[in-house]
């Protein structure tokens, strides 16, 4: 099991703000808060700002993967509860025989993690990964602003923002031109040195190659030997059909450059899908409200409904009250990876004419002369039971 020296001492559930019995929902909308409140982006010259984002980064990118955080929870809970059965003093439940597991802890030379290496490993000299050897680059997020048409339909669009990325000058060798990396005279390439004392091998980060197994007798001018520049970097995006309103698209490798030959990070697009004059969406279900006449409302009438494609015609069946919904199957939002498409609810608004007429006053009152049902019937049939004395039929 690899552990990183970290783990011990950060609590990454501390960074977030959430409990350790914390959902993926709780970690990822907490995430979400404080990333959009630390955001480079957000605080441009805030030395501080940008190590609490990159601190966050790093407790969010254990704590959402799965295996990641039950590792470091049983690492953290073993520290905490003095190292297993011998406790930390004894190494009892460490390495062969102590009746544990094996934790072999990433470091920066010497410390716990090489004595837990060398002693509890496997025996003899072992070497640490080198903290200034090639690391991933770092997550980057951005957000794209999309029309609601363009949410449904799905599109390919361009983000644009400035972050680390691959040296345009050297490639990210960190050589200037002309010049390639020479290895390493003192640790020949392996990045480490052995420090043997007695009966044990501690093992440190070369001092004169800082871990990177070369040397540059020539640093590239454009970034001093770090391989990476920031600049203004343009990416583009396949947004899927049906993207919600808040979806991060990950898009893979094309986040911050990695450092001494390590990987890309990943870039997270956030998407805020703008309204819609007409059309609002439940789900995968577009809505609509439908102003009908009441002529339409009483005797029942076919009218045209607008969709995202062509109109369709919708029945208003007789007698309709305003706010009945009316389902047009298939012309909601088909998304991209769920199946058959949602479907258009048509919410009935019955219209009540406000400025009349003489010849619309007299129809309407020569209606209610023959109309003879009473809507309120209900309502005083109710009242008068109320007002009957217990016991009286």
């Amino acid at each position: 099991m690899t552990a990183q020296r970290e783990w011990l001492e950060k609590d990454y559930y501390a960074v977030l703000g959430v409990s350790s019995s914390a959902t993926d929902k709780e970690l990822s909308r907490a995430f979400k808060k404080l990333a959009k409140q630390l955001h480079p982006d957000a605080n441009p010259g805030n030395a501080e700002a940008e190590e609490r984002f990159k601190e966050i980064s790093a407790a969010y990118d254990i704590l959402s993967d799965p295996t990641k955080r039950a590792e470091y929870d049983e690492v953290r809970e073993m520290v905490a509860s003095g190292g297993g059965p011998g406790g930390l003093g004894g190494f009892g439940g460490f390495g062969p025989g102590g009746g544990g597991r094996t934790f072999r802890f990433e470091t920066d030379g010497g410390g716990l993690g090489d004595i837990f290496g060398n002693l509890f490993g496997g025996g003899g000299r072992r070497r640490t990964r080198a903290a200034t050897g090639p690391q991933r680059g770092r997550d980057l997020e951005t957000e794209l602003h999309l029309s609601f048409e363009d949410a449904i339909r799905g599109v390919t669009s361009t983000v644009r923002f400035r972050a680390d990325a691959t040296c345009s000058t050297c490639a990210g060798s960190g050589a200037a031109p002309g010049s390639m990396p020479e290895t390493c005279p003192q640790c020949h390439g392996a990045g480490t040195i052995a420090d043997d004392q007695g009966p044990f091998s501690f093992s440190q980060v070369c001092p004169t190659c800082g871990g990177r197994g070369q040397i540059l007798p020539h640093p590239c001018p454009t970034c001093n030997g770090r391989g990476v520049e920031v600049r203004a970097r343009e990416v583009k995006v396949r947004i899927p059909a049906g993207v919600d309103d808040g979806q991060r698209i990950r898009v893979k490798g094309r986040g911050g450059a990695g450092a001494n030959g390590g990987p890309a990070g990943d870039l997270y697009v956030i998407v805020h899908v703008r309204g819609h004059a007409l059309f609002g969406r439940n789900g995968d279900d577009l809505t609509l409200r439908l102003p009908v006449t009441f002529p339409e409302a009483a005797l029942g009438a076919d009218v045209k409904v607008p969709t995202l494609d062509a109109p369709v015609t919708v029945r208003i069946p007789p007698g309709t009250p305003s706010g009945k919904v009316l389902r047009v199957r298939g012309k909601g939002v088909a998304a991209d990876g769920r199946g058959k498409p949602g479907d258009l609810l048509v919410t009935v608004d019955v219209q009540v004419p406000i400025n009349l007429s003489s010849a619309q006053r007299e129809a309407i009152e020569a209606l209610a002369a023959v109309l003879d049902d009473d809507p309120r019937a209900a309502l005083s049939a109710s009242a008068q039971d109320r007002r009957k004395p217990d016991g009286e039929t």
